[in-house]
């Protein structure tokens, strides 16, 4: 049986701004790897302990997609639950900081996709 290399709570603190920093306009490697990988899981965990529902993320992903980042950081309530809004704001402002235009929203958007993606399994994982 495959043991997972991190830990939820070694997930829980990893800093994923800084892996947006670095991945979300990185080319194909181990940076963007990083971010899709375990920054993604590391997303997830923390949205999850807060309650987040995996459709919540995944409008905000649609709305980031059709307003670009600049936008979505300007959402008074990019999540319904102050916790979680409050967490995913600094990481789309870390994101919008790095002004890498429609690529870097386009990668944005997939990326929190990819975080309801995983909400969303667990979530069905932990009913069953």
């Amino acid at each position: 049986m495959h043991t997972p290399d991190r830990t939820e709570d070694e997930l829980a603190h990893l800093d994923i701004a800084g892996l947006l920093r670095h991945g979300l306009t990185a080319a194909p490697g181990p940076h963007r790897t990083a971010l899709f990988g375990d920054g993604a899981a590391a997303a997830a965990v923390v949205l999850g302990r807060l309650g987040t529902h995996p459709r919540s993320i995944a409008f905000l992903a649609d709305t980031l997609r059709a307003g670009g980042l600049p936008f979505a950081t300007t959402l008074p309530e990019p999540l319904p639950a102050p916790d979680a809004a409050d967490i995913v704001r600094q990481w789309l402002r870390t994101a919008a900081e790095l002004d890498a235009g429609p690529a870097a929203d386009e990668t944005a958007a997939t990326w929190l996709r990819a975080v309801a993606t995983i909400v969303e399994v667990r979530q069905l994982a932990r009913r069953r």
